[in-house]
């Protein structure tokens, strides 16, 4: 797919690290599988990855946690 933020590079399949933040919480998770720009290195996630992001990060909100650092498991 073309990068839709630089338009020149293409995706391939790889890793990243996406960090969260939901009010004082912050969730860092490492090793994310993602779609990554070759070009500019801005990465795009399916909807069932970012949706386990997201439940992730709400559950340290409800654990009233401040900083939390994960690595990502499918």
């Amino acid at each position: 797919m073309n990068c839709t933020l630089c338009k020149h590079g293409e995706t391939t399949p790889g890793m990243v690290t996406v960090t969260l933040t939901r009010g004082d919480t912050v969730v860092v998770l490492k090793e994310v599988p993602a779609e990554v720009c070759e070009n500019c290195g801005e990465y795009y996630l399916d909807s069932a990855t970012a949706e386990r992001l997201y439940q992730q990060a709400d559950a340290a909100v409800a654990r009233r946690v401040e900083v939390e650092v994960l690595r990502y498991a499918a």
